[in-house]
């Protein structure tokens, strides 16, 4: 059978075409964009990339097409589908079909978070031998893919996107996984291109929670007003909720003196995990993989000593250098919340240094300037911030700056990095946010401080 992925690049995309040549289809795909880390990917194991959007993509006829959510109507490749009436789906439609039944499904839900969760389930039931199948939004170190089959009939671990399906289908991904155990990790509003407001994306959540049956269960956060409107709305599942909250079923409290280290308390036992990972949230996500874990039988005692091997997945706090003892890190944070939190996880984390931040407003919700009021507050633990202002960006991010001594906004990238290298000093660490490429800035961070200070590490 010859399967066609339209989009095949996007990181969702990407990972479903890897499991369908896992499970024996020749696969093809199409992107205006192939490019690394990605196109490597697929390349290595044999699937063909064609670059653009083309109607003789489709020829000859594919057995099936699925589609990804970034193309919309009036796409050649799109149009040319519909007039030919080949047969078409949507990636989430495709993995409930092909990939999930007969498996027990783990979903991880949230506007924050969702990869390194993802991640972390899915590498604590692995270390407890259940050899799970997943289909995460990002590397995993620990596995160095974004996506395997696992073995016949093992759980299955699914980052759950609210983002829309399909030009076709406009629910929400994750109502196609129908998980019996999901984690519910936080919300507050994102994708304003999608969602005219919080409680347009609180509904979403409420059809995912409806999927859940009776005899699973559901893992909650339990300091998120908007997850408590969405289970008011109607809830028939078990509920664990975890967090820092007295009276939680999954508790966990930060050492004062080490971020990176944490205790997890629940039904009656206490252990302490001491990891990689630094800040509250990355704690949090880790309660919640446990929790979600122990639904499978793995015992509170085995699931921290997992997380205590645990490697964040890639452009999650990643270090991707060091020069001169300035140290530079690539995080996918694009909301403000997010940005805040990887800032106070690095701020607890550092040792006399610096901590320089640099942000990207790239997603389609900061495009449109939803979130511009909370950017400022968002950065205020960083010693310093740079605002790369990329093109076609309509609104100016120097309002954001204003009153703010220690930031600055450029719109060429050259130069803003040669201002963050001529700043940086021995200690300090450079973080650069995003959630694209950059432009590659974290190389040219490194370049540029190799030329002035000598050597990588």
């Amino acid at each position: 059978m010859h399967v066609h992925v339209v989009g095949v690049c996007g990181t969702f995309m990407g990972s479903l075409a890897r499991l369908a040549k896992m499970l024996g289809y020749r696969v093809t795909g199409s992107d205006a964009n192939v490019y690394p880390p990605m196109s490597l990917q697929l390349e290595e194991i044999g699937i063909e990339l064609m670059e653009g959007y083309r109607p003789e993509n489709l020829e000859p006829a594919p057995d099936l097409v699925i589609v990804g959510n970034a193309l919309s109507r009036g796409n050649p490749e799109i149009e040319a589908l519909l007039n030919a009436k080949l047969p078409y789906t949507s990636g989430p439609q495709w993995l409930a079909e092909h990939v999930l039944p007969g498996r027990q499904v783990l979903a991880v839900a949230g506007t924050h978070g969702k990869t390194t969760t993802a991640s972390m389930l899915a590498w604590i039931l692995e270390a407890a031998g259940l050899e799970p199948g997943f289909l995460i939004g990002g590397v995993l170190r620990n596995f160095g893919c974004s996506s395997r089959l696992g073995k016949a009939g093992a759980p299955f671990v699914v980052e759950a996107d609210e983002y829309d399906t399909a030009f076709f289908d406009k629910r929400s991904k994750f109502v196609h996984y129908r998980p019996d155990v999901a984690i519910l990790n936080n919300l507050e509003f994102d994708h304003a291109d999608i969602f005219t407001d919080l409680a347009a994306i609180e509904r979403q959540f409420h059809h995912f929670v409806r999927t859940v049956p009776g005899n699973g269960d559901l893992v909650v956060a339990d300091d998120e007003p908007a997850l408590e409107r969405v289970l008011a709305q109607g809830c028939w599942s078990p509920v664990q909720r975890f967090g820092q909250r007295d009276g939680s079923d999954w508790r966990f409290a930060l050492d004062p003196e080490d971020s990176r280290v944490f205790t997890v308390m629940a039904g009656g036992e206490q252990q302490m995990v001491h990891w990689a990972m630094s800040g509250r949230h990355n704690a949090a996500n880790g309660v919640a993989a446990l929790a979600a874990a122990h639904r499978l039988g793995v015992s509170l005692a085995d699931g921290c000593r997992a997380l205590s091997t645990f490697a964040a997945p890639k452009r999650r706090q990643e270090v991707r250098g060091e020069v001169a003892g300035i140290q530079v890190l690539d995080d996918f944070a694009h909301h403000p919340t997010a940005i805040a939190l990887t800032l106070e996880g690095l701020h607890q984390d550092r040792h006399g240094g610096r901590l320089l931040a640099i942000i990207e407003p790239r997603s389609n919700t900061m495009r449109q300037g939803t979130m511009k009021s909370r950017l400022a507050d968002s950065t205020s633990i960083a010693d310093r911030v740079w605002w790369y202002q990329p093109p076609g960006l309509d609104w100016s991010l120097d309002e954001v700056v204003a009153g703010h001594a220690a930031s600055r906004v450029s719109s060429d990238l050259d130069a803003l990095v040669g201002e963050v290298v001529e700043a940086a000093a021995s200690g300090d660490r450079i973080v650069a946010m995003s959630n694209g490429g950059f432009g590659g800035i974290h190389g040219k961070l490194l370049q540029a401080l190799e030329a002035r200070h000598g050597s990588t590490q």
